[in-house]
């Protein structure tokens, strides 16, 4: 069996590519030979590559392809991956083609029964043909010769994300900021590849305004971040919306307590007071992030229920072994 595995902006480091690359290699692990298609804009796709079944990530993107290339798309497995379903649903530019694309679809992958839960509201008469499989996490690497390295005495938050409105990177660096001359020995550390310029020219201004104690250090290849997570002592996520974020899943496995934004994407992960602390607001934001600055113990207490969660729901979870079961009754049925 041969998949075509389509997903947007696959030259970049985002949540999508590490989705897809996970699950390419999962799927090689069956036998099951994959190709992927990067939908990028600018670049004008006519036709798709043969193959057995066709996989589409993010329904606006990949409806958009399937109406542009004259390749036959009938029978075809779509995941909802975060924006597509948070926001682009609720756009009045685009909801059209995420409608159309669910509806046409054989089957429609989600994350998490939240997630399932939100698209049938919408979208009433795809019930029966949207499918829960929770992603796997990655095994990452921990490098010795890693070039950053965390300073003595210090406490460091970690904030994986690329740079684009989204994730609502200011709103740590702010919040942070308001505390940090309390306890002057934290630090904040962000990750991430730039995905929209305007939004990093006002993270960059807020980045020199408040340096050294915030750093940021780009894109590091994701089988290199075991080595950030290993230095961290706290993980943040702080978007307006998320899918199912592949980077507090690897924090929260890694043993990472976790602070995250109450969006439908993080409350599929984190149980508030649990496996990680979730805020609604500022006040919350800064409540919570006194608690695990001063508190040793929560922070070991939260990192190791987050970690038992992971390796419980997350780990060796028959993610490609599902998919592969969906792609043979799709094919049977064409048979």
């Amino acid at each position: 069996m041969k998949v075509i595995l389509v997903t947007p902006n696959y030259h970049q480091q985002r949540g999508n590519t590490i989705t897809v690359q996970r699950i390419a290699e999962k799927l090689s692990k069956l036998k099951i030979q994959t190709e992927v298609v990067s939908i990028t804009e600018g670049h004008n796709i006519k036709t798709l590559p043969s193959g057995d079944m066709i996989h589409g990530f993010n329904a606006y993107h990949f409806y958009k392809l399937k109406q542009e290339v004259s390749t036959k798309i009938d029978d075809y497995v779509v995941t909802l991956t975060g924006t597509d379903l948070n926001h682009d649903l609720f756009d009045q530019n685009k909801r059209k083609n995420v409608v159309q694309c669910v509806l046409e679809a054989e089957f429609v992958h989600v994350f998490s029964e939240e997630a399932k839960q939100l698209l049938i509201r919408e979208v009433p008469t795809v019930t029966n043909k949207v499918v829960v499989i929770p992603q796997d996490t990655d095994e990452l690497d921990v490098d010795s010769g890693f070039p950053f390295l965390k300073e003595e005495n210090t406490l460091l938050f970690v904030l994986p994300a690329g740079i684009r409105h989204v994730k609502n990177i200011p709103f740590a660096i702010n919040g942070l900021k308001n505390i940090q001359s309390e306890f002057p020995f934290i630090r904040l550390l962000l990750v991430g590849p730039v995905l929209e310029e305007t939004e990093w020219q006002q993270v960059k201004t807020l980045i020199d305004e408040n340096q050294p104690w915030v750093r940021y250090i780009g894109e590091v290849q994701h089988k290199k971040m075991g080595t950030i997570y290993q230095q961290a002592d706290v993980l943040l996520n702080t978007s307006y919306s998320e899918g199912q974020s592949t980077a507090i899943m690897e924090g929260m496995a890694s043993g990472l307590p976790v602070l995250v934004s109450k969006n439908n994407g993080n409350l599929s992960l984190v149980t508030h007071g649990s496996t990680g602390f979730v805020y609604e607001n500022i006040v919350d934001f800064y409540h919570f992030a006194k608690q695990l600055i001063q508190h040793h113990d929560v922070r070991t207490k939260l990192g190791r229920t987050a970690q038992e969660y992971i390796a419980k729901h997350h780990t060796n979870s028959n993610e490609a072994k599902s998919l592969s079961e969906l792609y043979k009754h799709i094919i049977h049925n064409r048979k």
